[in-house]
């Protein structure tokens, strides 16, 4: 969905073996239209997705995507949360009401694409438009390929551009991110990871965010930030 769809409703569907995102929110307005809000993404489920991610949301605000299955992507993110622009006129994330993204099981997601980049369960890229008011809640992440969340901000040049900002995530659960043995390996195995240098030329994530009640159990890095310009706060 794209150019200022509103007030949509999509339920009950599975995606198997897509070659982009399984399911997505774009909000450009290169053919028309405004603000993308208040569309709910419901009870999905997407296996097998093999170029692109499970769920995809490129900005808006107001919407929602609940109870979620994801499963198997291989060699992208289970969900992407991005405001990256693609080139075409884009809004951003706005700041209230939120992006909510609720009761979501991702199994053996992420991969290695675009090189030598690898992907998360969860890849959160703060880009070339606005990053804010994003929650996650109740999620559980089972044996990611790599990581289970990462942070990563786009750089133009040697400046970064938008910060993650008022981004919570609540009752997360990551288990069994383990090393993968393969070429990448030395980038696996990380439950949570502020990426400092996520493609050759890009500087180290930049922003803030908040986990409330997290638990990671059975995996190599709880937690990786070597970086100055990100701020990972975990409360009980």
């Amino acid at each position: 969905m794209t150019n200022g769809s509103t007030n949509n409703l999509v339920s009950n569907n599975e995606a198997r073996a897509t070659g982009d995102d399984s399911f997505a929110l774009f909000s450009a307005i290169d053919a028309g239209g405004s603000d993308m809000k208040d569309n709910v993404y419901e009870n999905l489920t997407s296996i097998l997705t093999w170029r692109a991610a499970g769920v995809a949301v490129y900005g808006g605000y107001a919407n929602t995507f609940r109870n979620i299955y994801i499963a198997d992507t291989l060699c992208y993110s289970g969900i992407t949360i991005s405001s990256l622009d693609f080139g075409y006129p884009m809004n951003g994330f706005g700041a209230s009401p939120t992006t909510n993204l609720q009761n979501i099981s991702i199994v053996r997601a992420g991969g290695h694409f675009w090189g030598s980049q690898t992907f998360p369960a969860i890849w959160v890229f703060s880009a070339s438009k606005v990053f804010q008011g994003i929650r996650v809640s109740d999620v559980d992440i089972i044996d990611p390929t790599y990581h289970g969340i990462m942070f990563q901000t786009n750089y133009v040049g040697s400046a970064p551009q938008f910060p993650v900002a008022d981004t919570v995530f609540t009752n997360i659960t990551i288990t069994g991110a383990q090393k993968s043995g393969d070429a990448f390996d030395a980038k696996s195995g990380v439950g949570i990871w502020a990426n400092e240098s996520a493609e050759p030329g890009q500087g180290p994530a930049v922003g803030s965010v908040v986990f409330n009640n997290l638990k990671i159990t059975n995996t190599v890095t709880p937690i990786k930030n070597n970086t100055s310009t990100f701020t990972i706060t975990v409360n009980p």
